[in-house]
């Protein structure tokens, strides 16, 4: 059994990586600025990355760590203070965890830290003889492609200190804990499927139980270091998802709306830049290193989470 320290523990991601690892029997601490009472293999540790503090002793206990913490992309307009946000939710955060750990004494084997496809720019900007982005290609010089850059670079230092790394970039993460699939569902509830823009926009997604393997692989497997993309190997249009779960929540009862890209800026501003934007990534790494998907196919994904 090995302690696992967890950073962003409390969101879509971390939520449902806890309970998998309770299931492997490991036991759980997770950073947080609010800790609360221990819940069986899961307890609390306090930290505060703006503040750049953090609970020696539960960094002392920790075998393993994951770094999931940051504000979420989507969740407010980007305005200046919000981009800044953003970018500092995750610096300062893993900023704290090399400082703790060049000044403390430890046990860390290795770090599995978080990134994300905003690394890519849009699939425009792919060479002419490229079908997919993949972890070797330059990050994108706009808004998230430079935070995602900030973001590993604040990890890195830790390679220093003999720490295996291992970088994750996921995809559009698809969960019954809230994210995506969440907001996807919102408007075929009501019996409307909508699409942005053209709807053609690629989305590179990724099942959350998928997530948590991969995320438990570069924990056990010590040959896993770098970075690597977390997707599934069925990239869909943003029309083709939208349907598909359209049919699957209320069968022929919904009306298709596309929402037009000038629609969208209005409504969530520069923000729209992502929803609009298509971005189709491989995962050739990842299943190299042996890796099989539970949930290759959109398809079966769906099915999956609809049922739960």
């Amino acid at each position: 059994m090995a302690t696992i320290l967890i950073t962003g523990g409390t969101g879509t991601i971390g939520k449902s990586l806890s309970k998998f690892l309770v299931e492997k029997q490991h036991e759980v601490i997770i950073l947080t600025r609010h800790p609360r009472q221990a819940n069986g293999a899961v307890s609390y540790a306090a930290w505060d990355p703006a503040n750049q503090t953090i609970d020696i002793n539960a960094l002392q206990k920790a075998d393993y760590i994951i770094n999931l913490a940051g504000a979420g992309v989507a969740d407010k307009r980007w305005s200046k203070k919000r981009k800044q946000e953003i970018v500092d939710s995750r610096v300062q955060s893993g900023q704290l965890l090399v400082k703790a750990m060049q000044e403390n004494t430890n046990k860390v084997k290795a770090v599995v830290s978080a990134s994300g496809i905003g690394w890519y720019g849009d699939d425009s900007k792919r060479a002419p003889s490229q079908k997919f982005f993949s972890e070797g290609d330059p990050a994108d010089p706009g808004f998230l492609g430079d935070t995602c850059v900030k973001w590993e670079n604040a990890i890195k230092p830790v390679t220093a200190l003999n720490k295996r790394l291992v970088i994750i970039r996921p995809g559009i993460v698809l969960s019954n804990e809230g994210g995506a699939l969440a907001e996807f569902k919102k408007p075929i509830k009501a019996g409307i499927a909508t699409f942005f823009g053209s709807g053609e926009q690629v989305l590179s997604w990724i099942h959350i139980d998928d997530l948590c393997r991969i995320i438990y692989r570069a924990i056990e497997n010590e040959r896993m270091s770098g970075e690597y993309n977390t997707v599934s190997p069925d990239p869909v249009t943003n029309k083709h998802l939208m349907l598909t779960l359209a049919k699957k929540m209320k069968g022929k009862f919904f009306i298709p709306v596309y929402v037009p890209a000038f629609l969208l800026k209005l409504a969530v501003g520069e923000v729209s830049i992502e929803l609009l934007k298509s971005t189709t990534v491989s995962c050739e790494k990842i299943k190299s290193s042996g890796f099989q998907f539970l949930f290759p196919t959109l398809e079966v994904a769906l099915d999956d989470l609809l049922k739960k």
